[in-house]
């Protein structure tokens, strides 16, 4: 590391709703690398913010608040923008809720501080013991979910895009569109995709993650409905712009072609059952290889586009560009 990098500004955001049983001893675990800790009061009813001046006193602490509640991605976004104006080289989002330690931030700041990545996230299910205590049900949607981003983001090799311990360095999130980022639980995998969109380099961090008393605010009912949508919009939208407006490859002719074959072969194959069922006379040969020659065609290209689209997750950070090493 030169001389440059280590004298990195930190700056953490935490946003702040309902946690004044936990915010203080967050905000107190902060260590000496980071040079500011904006606090954002998202119109809490509890006065989170007020808190946390009454009761730490620490010189860092900078508390910003909310005339209305924005949800959780409002906050951080808010936090973004002070922090950027001041002068951030880095940005660390923790949650006020104790579920994050911070005594990690040193770790999660690492590679970028090395020029390695953009953006690191943390990443709970690299150990099987941490993923069995689990709560079930943040299991399955955190699962689910993954997958999903997996597709929207085109990062193929990151996972738990739910988790809301995050660093992002300046040169990212300067070029992010702040006001198109999700403002509310979805705030995480839409920072994902946007920053798919930026071709910016993406690492996880394996952590632990604690569960308390506290009460999550992801719902199943969310993964399967709202945040589908959600997704499948943002899969459409990469797909075209990334395929088709930005770049043209076989890749961009593999996918179609492999959905139109496949779904004729399954139209062919239904009707040829239901004909068979009506009339009780077995489909011929003919008939039966019409339906599944493009069904493994179609199989074999969808395949090599996810091959493909696997192959070009970006590897090279936004920093490396900006410093002019490529």
């Amino acid at each position: 590391m030169d001389a440059k990098n280590m004298t990195a500004k930190v700056y953490v955001i935490i946003p702040c709703y309902k946690v004044v049983r936990h915010i203080a001893d967050v905000v107190k675990g902060v260590g000496s690398e980071v040079s500011k800790i904006v606090v954002v009061d998202d119109c809490c009813p509890e006065g989170s913010g007020d808190f946390v001046l009454g009761q730490v006193d620490d010189p860092r602490v900078v508390v910003v608040k909310h005339d209305v509640n924005k949800g959780v991605g409002g906050a951080v976004v808010t936090g973004y923008r002070f922090a950027l104006k001041d002068g951030a080289d880095i940005c660390v989002k923790l949650d006020g809720d104790g579920q994050m330690n911070p005594a990690l931030i040193s770790s999660i700041i690492r590679p970028i501080i090395e020029g390695r990545a953009d953006y690191v996230k943390g990443n709970r299910f690299c150990s099987i013991y941490d993923v069995s205590t689990m709560p079930k049900l943040r299991l399955f949607g955190n699962t689910m979910l993954s997958f999903m981003t997996k597709i929207s983001s085109g990062y193929w090799s990151v996972f738990d895009p739910t988790n809301g311990f995050t660093a992002i360095h300046k040169c990212a999130l300067g070029r992010l569109v702040l006001g198109q980022i999700d403002e509310g639980y979805f705030f995480e995998t839409s920072m994902l995709i946007a920053l798919g969109g930026l071709r910016a380099r993406v690492m996880d961090m394996p952590m632990k993650a604690v569960y308390g008393d506290e009460e999550s605010g992801l719902k199943v009912g969310d993964v399967l409905g709202g945040f589908a949508i959600k997704q499948f919009k943002a899969i459409i939208k990469r797909l075209v712009y990334q395929y088709y407006l930005r770049d043209f490859s076989l890749a961009s002719i593999h996918f179609p072609l492999g959905l139109l074959l496949l779904l004729f072969g399954f139209f062919v194959g239904v009707s040829a059952w239901a004909e068979s069922l009506s009339t009780g006379v077995v489909a011929t040969s003919g008939t039966v290889i019409l339906s599944a020659l493009p069904v493994l065609l179609g199989v074999q290209f969808i395949l090599s586009f996810f091959s493909y689209d696997i192959e070009s997750e970006p590897s090279i950070s936004l920093q490396s560009f900006d410093s002019g090493e490529f």
